[in-house]
C-alpha cells in the first residue's frame, strides 16, 4: 500500500535536489502513516537521555558513533506527533547499482529510474542538514557502503550547527 500511494503521488516535478546529482527529496503529506517524528530538540531538560553507539545500515558498512534518544525512554505524557510530511530520499537507478556492486551484491532487476533509500518522517517540507557523521560516511568509497562524494566543508558545517542541537530517536 504504502508503494502504491508513492506512485500514485510521484511528480517529478517536485523533485527537490540533494546532496549530490544522483540524490533528490520528495516531499509528500503523511496523511496514510502513522510515522512519527524522530528529530528532537536537546534542552538540558533532557539532555541526560542522550546515548551514543556505533552503528552500521548491514553487515557489509563499517560501524560508525551515532548520537540519539532512545525512543523508551522518552516521556508517555508528550508522545512524538504524527509527522505532516514524509521526505523521500531517492536515489537514481543508475546510482544504486553502481553502490551495489560495489558492495558485491547481484544487480536488481528493477528499472524504475528512481529508488527509495531512505524515508525521513518530518513537520516540515524541506531538507534538513544529514547528520555529519553520514556525511562522512558518504564520503569513504562504494566499496564501504557509501555513495563515494567527497566531504563539503560547508556543508558540513551546516550540519554540524544543526545536530549540535539535535538528536534522533530511535529503538
Amino acid at each position: 500500500e504504502f508503494e502504491d500511494v508513492v506512485n500514485a503521488r510521484y511528480d517529478e516535478s517536485l523533485l527537490k535536489d540533494g546532496y549530490a546529482p544522483f540524490c533528490k527529496h520528495l516531499f509528500i503529506v503523511n496523511d496514510f502513516t502513522g510515522a512519527r517524528v524522530n528529530v528532537l530538540s536537546i534542552y538540558p531538560e533532557n539532555e541526560s537521555l542522550l546515548r551514543s553507539r556505533y552503528e552500521a545500515r548491514n553487515e557489509k558498512e563499517l560501524p560508525v558513533l551515532s548520537r540519539y534518544f532512545p525512543e523508551n525512554l522518552m516521556s508517555t505524557d508528550e508522545p512524538l506527533p504524527v509527522a505532516k510530511y514524509l521526505d523521500l530520499i531517492l536515489y537514481s537507478r543508475e546510482q544504486i547499482n553502481k553502490e551495489s556492486a560495489a558492495m558485491g551484491n547481484d544487480k536488481l532487476e528493477e528499472t524504475a529510474p528512481w529508488g527509495i533509500v531512505s524515508i525521513k518522517a518530518r513537520e516540515i517540507d524541506y531538507e534538513i542538514p544529514m547528520t555529519p557523521i553520514t556525511a562522512m560516511r558518504n564520503a569513504l568509497g562504494k566499496e564501504e557502503g557509501s555513495s563515494g562524494i567527497p566531504l563539503d566543508r560547508d556543508s558540513y558545517m551546516k550540519a554540524y550547527k544543526y545536530w549540535d542541537n539535535h538528536a534522533v530517536v530511535t529503538k
